[in-house]
């Protein structure tokens, strides 16, 4: 009895060390998460992607704790058919990697980071790459920021005016107030586009102006628990200053068109 009292006493024993050691290990550095969602419209920089119809998303996000990241993101998209850029494409993969960090202690941050848009398909002939790659600078405090981005190829294969359009940028005001602790956010957006070579100079003899101006308010919830924990649903609305005479497709959809969308997204 004595001999089975001393075994068990060292197995609780190592057990409990082993808990203690298992307690006190440093946590991870690396941190990888997916997300997947459904919205009614994709909608980028103000401009429809998908035509009005619905769209299916997701990616996956790789962080370290050191502020380096790396991430891939996903969406159907019809806009280079409809406009007979391409004659067989309809997915958008993009692919992005940066450093985003706090300044010293503060809430305040900044996001250094390229991103890569590629659009895979069969383009049509005398058609430039949909393809574009772009270097972004952001600050931020909290839940609202500014993010510079600027293009290093052609924007989305435009050409206006025939000439090359690298060196066109966008600027994005964007804030996400959270409502206390009701799990509701406010959503603000402002950005400006400018399209280098765009015949804002008076040197497009066909369609005009290129570059535009858009927004968006609008709201989302976030469950905080139960079985759907961390399911955001929300809404907004968009709108532009675009001229619809250049985003309107063959079919006669205007993409730049004011309009609401609604979604729900997971992160797991």
């Amino acid at each position: 009895m004595k001999t089975t009292a001393r075994f068990g006493l060292a197995l609780a024993s190592a057990a409990l060390a082993s808990s203690a050691a298992f307690a006190q290990a440093p946590a991870s550095p690396h941190t990888v998460t997916a997300n997947v969602s459904l919205g009614s419209e994709y909608i980028f920089r103000g401009i429809s992607q998908t035509a009005g119809k619905p769209t299916l998303q997701g990616g996956f996000d790789y962080a370290h704790s050191s502020g380096f990241y790396l991430g891939t993101w996903g969406s159907n998209v019809s806009w280079l058919e409809d406009f007979g850029a391409y004659n067989r494409s309809s997915l958008e993969w993009d692919f992005y990697g940066g450093y985003k960090a706090n300044v010293g202690s503060s809430d305040f941050f900044y996001d250094l980071g390229t991103i890569y848009y590629y659009y895979p398909g069969s383009k049509n002939p005398g058609v430039v790459s949909a393809d574009t790659w772009e270097l972004y600078a952001g600050l931020g405090w909290k839940w609202a920021s500014v993010k510079f981005s600027y293009n290093l190829d052609d924007y989305f294969g435009a050409r206006p005016t025939g000439q090359k359009t690298d060196g066109t940028w966008y600027v994005d005001l964007s804030a996400t107030y959270p409502v206390g602790e009701t799990g509701f956010a406010l959503i603000g957006h402002y950005g400006f586009l400018e399209v280098d070579n765009d015949g804002s100079d008076g040197d497009l003899t066909t369609g005009g102006e290129v570059s535009y101006q858009d927004w968006k308010v609008g709201a989302s919830y976030t469950v905080p628990d139960g079985v759907v924990k961390g399911l955001e649903i929300g809404a907004y609305y968009s709108g532009n200053n675009a001229k619809s005479r250049f985003y309107t497709d063959l079919t006669g959809y205007d993409t730049s068109k004011d309009r609401g969308v609604v979604y729900v997204k997971k992160t797991f």
